[in-house]
């Protein structure tokens, strides 16, 4: 049971007036991924940087933390992070 890190930015995109989840990007560290995020909520109407862990084999999920928010991010996205 080897577990890996993921670092991701989840973009967020207004489809019918609410804030859905866009394009997912893969960073290679925390700070990239932070630095990704900011940049991109220049662009977006919000992003959020992720740190992902999950067992590389069977892909499940051990846990999944915020490291930062930009801009607009749905209220109960940090509560369906918690739920996957």
């Amino acid at each position: 049971m080897a577990m890996k890190t993921t670092f991701l930015v989840q973009t967020f995109v207004l489809k019918r007036k609410r804030l859905v989840p866009g394009d997912r990007q893969v960073s290679t560290t925390s700070s990239a991924a932070l630095k990704r995020a900011e940049a991109m909520a220049a662009r977006m109407p919000g992003t959020a940087a992720l740190q992902i862990v999950a067992d590389d084999e069977t892909g499940e999920l051990e846990s999944a933390a915020i490291l930062g928010q930009f801009g607009e991010v749905p209220d109960d996205f940090a509560e369906s992070l918690q739920a996957a």
